[in-house]
């Protein structure tokens, strides 16, 4: 179809002059040398990356294993929270207002694309280890994002390369790329991430690319309803997993619309409340950071004494929970998972908007917990249960659907359930879209062309990637 502010004729000649746009580029030396010199700097920036997060392991096993036990603590008791994320808070306080860069990006505004200044660094990586070793509900992906293009832009400056935007978006987005495939363990999950936070494209690129994306899902539902049908096959490019996967049929299809929009609603709430947090500290930065972080302690603290489980289960970014959560979903009660999924809730939203780190992993948890929980509705199941809820509640907060469905899929490990993960991804992005944008606004965050060098981003560090995101 011919776009009806467009003539005709000159639709034609589109797709040579792109084609030889691109020969052109790939062609121009300076392009070429940028793209040797990404390729050099993935090697020093993925070894920080391995060794910033190894540092966060480590603390994190000191403190919340190896220091109880050596106070003659089997495991943290549930008061253990108060402590250290209070401590965690007044550090993340200090550092925002002493050091340059305010600590990176408020978590609550969203994923960020590369392109730091380098005199952030110092802040960023300060405020990562007082939040998420000491009990922040936040994920590394965004100190990582943050970190690996700051990386890049300094080796840049060290090389003496030219000081551009277009070098200084193109080096960021590599830098952050690389530091992020160690923690996805996958690097294509950082590739298309970075593709989609740096919104290229602006709501252009999402409104051509729903509905593809939704329109292959129901495609793959088709297909797969049909050859079970039948019993007709048609080929395809696959490899059968060892370990038995349920079967999708029509109730998997409802539940996941049905999930989407609930789940989307959900995070958007947390969201909402991490942006109200975020403003209500920036009076008294040091001092009320301080209490929001108690505050989240208090979230674990009360879940523990609820329901005599470990306050790490809330106090933590949720990666290891869910490995526990996704290969023993029955050795969590209704109970155990109504509380985790309130108190951690609740906890999500307040370091959101207090501490700093990353949404991703915190998301993928609360998902993964509601999709457990209602796993014994007719039709659903724990398998589909999960993907769905998953896969709505990190499209929810990140609004990136297709970095999402990459990353569910590859975390659940096999291709059978990426009919539902699209479809609960869809519709959660829908969802969370038309949904009323919070008003309060979030602080300032690090701008890189405040200190000279230039990426492309907008007023506060935002990449403009879509005109919903989260604010």
């Amino acid at each position: 179809m011919t776009p009806p502010d467009q003539p005709g004729a000159s639709a034609a000649p589109t797709e040579p002059e792109e084609a030889d746009r691109l020969r052109t580029l790939l062609n121009s030396r300076p392009y070429r040398k940028a793209l040797v010199f990404s390729a050099l700097l993935g090697i020093p920036v993925s070894l920080v990356a391995f060794l910033f997060l190894a540092a966060l392991h480590e603390l994190e096993h000191l403190l919340w294993v190896s220091l109880p036990s050596g106070l003659g603590l089997s495991t943290a008791p549930w008061w253990w929270p108060l402590p250290l994320l209070t401590l965690a808070g007044l550090a993340v306080g200090l550092v925002v207002t002493r050091l340059p860069g305010g600590g990176g990006h408020v978590p609550a505004g969203g994923l960020h694309a590369g392109g730091m200044a380098p005199a952030a660094l110092p802040g960023v990586i300060l405020a990562a280890l007082a939040s998420l070793p000491l009990g922040a509900t936040l994920g590394p992906e965004a100190p990582l994002i943050a970190l690996g293009g700051g990386l890049a832009l300094w080796f840049r400056n060290l090389a003496r390369a030219p000081d551009t935007p277009q070098s200084t978006a193109l080096l960021g987005a590599a830098g952050a790329a690389a530091a992020l495939s160690a923690i996805f363990g996958n690097p294509l999950v950082g590739g298309i991430l970075l593709i989609e936070t740096a919104g290229v494209g602006g709501p252009q690129l999402f409104a051509v690319m729903l509905p593809a994306l939704l329109a292959s899902g129901i495609g793959a539902l088709v297909f797969t309803g049909c050859g079970r049908w039948t019993g007709i096959d048609t080929g395809s490019l696959s490899v059968r997993l060892g370990a038995p996967t349920p079967h999708l049929d029509i109730g998997d299809v409802i539940w996941a619309v049905v999930l989407g929009v609930v789940i989307a609603a959900a995070v958007h709430l947390a969201l909402s409340g991490g942006r109200r947090t975020a403003a209500s500290i920036t009076g008294r930065p040091v001092l009320r950071t301080g209490l929001c972080a108690l505050a989240a302690g208090v979230c674990a603290a009360v879940y523990a004494l609820a329901t005599d489980r470990s306050p790490a289960d809330v106090a933590s970014s949720g990666q290891s929970t869910l490995a526990h959560l996704a290969a023993h979903p029955h050795a969590w009660g209704v109970g155990a998972l109504v509380g985790v999924l309130l108190c951690k809730g609740v906890a999500y939203a307040l370091c959101l908007g207090g501490l700093r780190g990353g949404p991703v992993f915190p998301a993928l948890f609360l998902g993964a917990a509601v999709g457990v929980l209602l796993a014994p509705l007719p039709g659903l199941g724990v398998v589909p249960g999960l993907a769905v809820g998953m896969a709505a509640a990190s499209t929810a907060a990140l609004r990136l659907p297709v970095s999402c469905v990459v990353l569910v899929v590859l975390v659940l490990g096999g291709a059978e359930m990426i009919p539902v993960v699209i479809l609960a991804a869809v519709v959660a992005f829908i969802t969370a879209e038309l949904l009323p944008p919070g008003r309060l606004p979030l602080p300032p965050s690090p701008s890189p062309t405040a200190a000279g060098s230039g990426s492309g981003q907008g007023p506060g560090g935002t990449t403009g990637r879509s005109p919903r995101a989260p604010r």
